[in-house]
């Protein structure tokens, strides 16, 4: 029989992130155990002091809080219960914590832009974020690395007036005309790609043509509700709230017992691809013809010869040609286009690996799970356990994670 328990959930739901946190959460708790939750009223949000009195008159068993507040991390920490915070400032914030992966979000980023031709690039971000910085600066090394030119807004002195878009509006669209064309964009997150896309609604630049922009986080509210829809990196937050969920749920059983620190990671899992980044930038039409080849098979076993065929050239020119402008060969891509939509079907359905692997037309599943370990390291079950919710088969369990390539 379970135990019930009086949990505290501070999770901000108007973004993405914390709502697929809180579902995270949720998921659990109804397969897991039976537990009460005290969610804090909105208008409590703007106000420390309230939410300070209004959780200490809660008997609470635990606290799962997405904060950036430090104050009010040590407020929770004096309730003296298990608490699992995401904080949006600091990693080690308290001994059990939800942290964000923003290298891999930024080298995310720039692997898709570089595979797509882009040559020239730019970051636009909140320069008071800490995020954000880390983000820009992933996204910048990896693209420097490569050979790319990288550009990044600098936003213009507040001084005493303050922020607001209104203010920012005329130097963002300056600065966005002064950049190359074409230039592939990263924006810290969907909220920084809406402003971005709207500040290229000017006869003057073209999305994607001129400028291709992705965000963060996959927000279905923003990004399929801008012109044109909005390109991002979805994360595994869900899975980390499924996770904080299950930590804090050992925390409370057994507190003694547990580990003294628990990270949990939030990783990007891949690109949902939309209007605003549709666009292959390179001036070779038959490397172009190529990819989108590659990209619309992603289930076929696909050849270099095939490939050549189609777009009609010999195997050795399109091999020179593919390297001279992508840096890798037809078969790596071939193979990261395949283990793509492998992964995406891991997290995204409930198909056992062996249905998937025959929709990849694989005979045995031990030949999809040497496939896909080369290129992630991970088998198949190791990559749908570490990247997805851990859901058992019972009714009302099935979930279906949104992400996608």
């Amino acid at each position: 029989m379970f135990r019930s328990y009086e949990v505290i959930l501070l999770l901000e739901k108007s973004r993405a992130y914390g709502r697929a946190l809180f579902q995270g959460v949720m998921q659990y708790a109804r397969i897991h155990g039976s537990w009460r939750f005290h969610t804090e009223p909105e208008f409590y949000h703007t106000h420390k002091p309230q939410t300070v009195e209004w959780i200490r008159k809660l008997s609470a068993n635990g606290v799962i809080a997405h904060v950036a507040d430090l104050g009010l991390i040590k407020h929770i920490a004096h309730l003296g219960v298990p608490m699992v915070i995401s904080s949006m400032k600091r990693a080690k914030v308290a001994p059990h914590v939800v942290v964000t992966d923003n290298d891999a979000i930024g080298r995310m980023a720039a692997d898709y832009f570089l595979g797509r031709g882009f040559r020239c690039f730019a970051y636009c971000g909140f320069e008071e974020m800490y995020w954000s910085k880390q983000r820009g600066k992933s996204f910048c090394r990896k693209v420097t690395e490569a050979g790319g030119k990288m550009h990044v807004y600098r936003p213009p002195m507040r001084r005493k007036k303050p922020w607001t878009e209104e203010n920012e509006w005329s130097p963002l669209v300056h600065w966005l005309r002064s950049l190359p064309r074409p230039t592939a964009l990263l924006a810290c997150n969907d909220d920084r790609g809406r402003q971005v896309l709207a500040a290229c609604e000017t006869p003057e630049l073209k999305v994607p043509n001129d400028i291709a922009i992705l965000g963060v986080d996959n927000d279905e509210f923003i990004c399929e509700t801008t012109y044109p829809k909005l390109s991002s990196i979805t994360l595994n937050a869900e899975a980390a709230g499924y996770n904080a969920a299950s930590l804090l749920g050992q925390l409370m059983m057994d507190q003694a017992n547990c580990q003294p620190q628990n990270q949990i990671v939030v990783s990007p899992l891949s690109i949902v691809e939309r209007a605003s980044s549709s666009i292959l930038a390179m001036e070779d039409r038959e490397v172009a013809a190529a990819l989108r080849f590659i990209r619309e098979h992603p289930r076929e076993l696909i050849q270099v010869d095939d490939v050549a065929d189609r777009v009609g050239l010999s195997r050795r020119a399109l091999q020179q040609r593919f390297h001279h402008i992508l840096g890798h060969s037809v078969h790596d891509e071939v193979k990261r286009t395949r283990v793509d939509q492998m992964a995406y079907m891991l997290i995204s359905t409930n198909l056992s690996i062996r249905e998937i692997a025959r929709f990849f037309q694989y005979d045995e599943v031990r030949n999809i799970s040497r496939y896909f370990r080369q290129q992630t390291g991970l088998t198949p079950s190791q990559y749908r356990k570490k990247y997805g919710i851990r859901c058992p088969n019972v009714p009302g369990s099935e979930h279906t994670p949104r992400t996608g390539v």
